[in-house]
């Protein structure tokens, strides 16, 4: 059985967990993803799409 999960809901599940069980306040978790929205329109952007998608590629494996 294969499940089909977006990074987006993933990243938002670890969120969720870092403020409700680590004690992360959540002030930090907002400058952060505001951090990655101001950094989505600048030069790197491209460079970490395309190290993410590695990245996912590895963990996934191929399924040629």
């Amino acid at each position: 059985m294969t499940v089909s999960l977006p990074l987006v809901v993933l990243l938002g599940f670890f969120a969720w967990a870092a403020v409700k069980f680590l004690g992360v306040r959540t002030w930090i978790v907002v400058l952060i993803a505001l951090f990655g929205f101001w950094l989505s329109d600048t030069f790197l952007a491209p460079a970490i799409e395309s190290g993410t998608r590695s990245g996912v590629d590895i963990v996934n494996g191929s399924h040629d």
